[in-house]
């Protein structure tokens, strides 16, 4: 009986510490942080079709190249650009990242050691919060969707697929001038003349076609509503949100002026303001980042919102409750490691 007593206390005792204990964080075995290339090189990178934008797994490696650090939360914390709420420089401040993945994790791990990662290295604190955002609502105009359902495209014989990787075939496709790697694959940009041309795999084919009016000509071969909210957002000031209920996949065309994509450059990378005029330093505030949620001037003459109007939709100013991530301090400058 004596003996029956003292292993349970035993059990008791080491059941006390083995739930005392702080879970361990999952985080990289090894991790290095540099600056991105500058705007010159970033060029020169893509004129050699050496150009690499995204995050890239390849076994127990995974690269995130040119990625801004609010590319790295949205990525770390699963949320929409809107969810964020921080200082404007997190747009402007882009990196290079190499990680090692400790044996035996898994892919779904990634957004929690990104996670360890930005608190050790960049110093984050943050807590969360439910507010009211404004948004612009994606929704299908009175008269009704002009939009054409997307073609599924047969399946691609093997003899063709050999066929594509000649030398020949690649002379009359275009340059390599850009890969661009997401989770659910990469996407490679080709260019000939005034045309280039993005193959994204499963997701679908687009096309932008300078025109001599300046203007950018983007087609899309297969496009989902809610992709193309995402697509809206890099252009406007607030989050898009598809509130269109529509299900399927479209062909889609837009013609954007030069004034947009050059807004659209200005917001991205602070060298190209810098270059045309808008002002700023790199890694000063980007203009027009809507980072912060601030209410949207009145969007009424906006060529994007036009552009979207042709197409059976438009995007309405509402606002609704969203779960924010609010950044409380996060530094410019990585720790060495």
């Amino acid at each position: 009986m004596k003996l029956f007593g003292t292993v349970c206390i035993g059990l008791l005792l080491l059941s006390a510490s083995v739930f005392a204990q702080t879970p361990e964080k999952l985080a990289f075995e090894v991790v290095s942080i540099k600056p991105a290339p500058s705007l010159m090189q970033m060029a020169a990178d893509i004129q050699s079709g050496k150009m690499r934008v995204g995050m890239r797994m390849d076994g127990s490696r995974i690269d995130l190249n040119f990625v801004s650090l609010r590319d790295i939360i949205i990525g770390a914390f699963k949320v929409k650009q809107n969810q964020i709420s921080g200082p404007d420089w997190l747009i402007s401040q882009r990196f290079e990242i190499h990680a090692k993945l400790p044996e035996g994790s898994t892919k779904e791990q990634i957004p929690e050691m990104i996670q360890t990662m930005l608190t050790e290295r960049f110093k984050l604190a943050y807590h969360r919060e439910n507010k009211e955002q404004p948004v612009y609502a994606l929704v299908v105009s009175k008269g009704g969707p002009k939009l054409t359902e997307a073609v599924e495209e047969p399946a691609t014989a093997p003899a063709a697929e050999e066929a594509a990787k000649a030398p020949e075939s690649k002379e009359k496709g275009g340059k390599d001038i850009m890969s661009v790697d997401t989770p659910e694959g990469s996407m490679k940009m080709k260019q000939q003349g005034n045309t280039i041309s993005v193959d994204a795999g499963k997701a679908g084919k687009m096309r932008m076609v300078m025109g001599e009016n300046g203007a950018m000509n983007m087609e899309f071969a297969k496009m989902k509503m809610s992709e193309f909210a995402e697509l809206l957002t890099t252009f406007t000031d607030r989050q898009v949100v598809d509130m269109t209920e529509l299900t399927g996949a479209y062909q889609l065309k837009l013609e954007l002026p030069m004034e947009e994509l050059l807004n659209l450059a200005k917001k991205m990378v602070p060298e190209v303001a810098m270059a045309t005029g808008g002002g700023g330093a790199p890694g000063s505030a980007a203009p027009a980042t809507g980072l912060s949620g601030n209410a949207a001037s009145d969007p009424s003459g906006s060529s994007i919102f036009r552009a979207v109007q042709q197409l059976g939709l438009k995007l309405d100013s509402r606002k609704v409750p969203t779960d924010m991530i609010i950044i409380d301090h996060i530094e410019k400058d990585p720790t060495a490691d």
